[in-house]
């Protein structure tokens, strides 16, 4: 089992024992979901593919937040605020944006990217270097400033 999971497991003890029913019912979903692709792949996964997982869940939040926020529903806006809370806790320290702006730049300096055709070079060469840790849509952004 990887120490992410465990951690996760050992949280959601911590949570049943102190009865604190929001941290319990997120843990649950991440464990849930972690378990449901375990299944499908028929595999264990380690620390990076669960990592995976809580980033995919960490999106669906916040587009949840955003699509609800539009719609008017801020009690469902405030659910998903507290779940999002809670899985950001198994994230790993976020970058400022002072600090993706300048991995941004260091990226473009050392591609050469001069236009938008090289987009995607730079997409590619800055998910290795901030997954998880940067809103890739905000480094989106942040290239297209630059070479536009």
């Amino acid at each position: 089992m990887s120490q992410l999971k465990q951690l996760i497991t050992n949280d959601m003890k911590l949570a049943l024992k102190a009865q604190d029913k929001s941290a319990l019912k997120a843990i649950r979903m991440i464990l849930g979901a972690i378990k449901q692709k375990e299944i499908d792949e028929r595999i264990d996964l380690d620390d990076t593919q669960v990592m995976a997982v809580i980033q995919k869940m960490v999106k669906q939040r916040k587009d949840s937040i955003s699509q609800f926020s539009d719609a008017g529903r801020t009690d469902l806006v405030e659910v998903e605020e507290a779940e999002l809370s809670i899985i950001n806790n198994y994230m790993p320290k976020q970058l400022s944006e002072a600090e993706i702006e300048a991995a941004v730049d260091k990226a473009i300096s050392d591609s050469g990217a001069d236009s938008m055709k090289d987009m995607g070079k730079l997409m590619g060469t800055l998910k290795g270097q901030l997954d998880g840790q940067a809103d890739m849509g905000l480094v989106s952004q942040l290239i297209k400033s630059k070479l536009s």
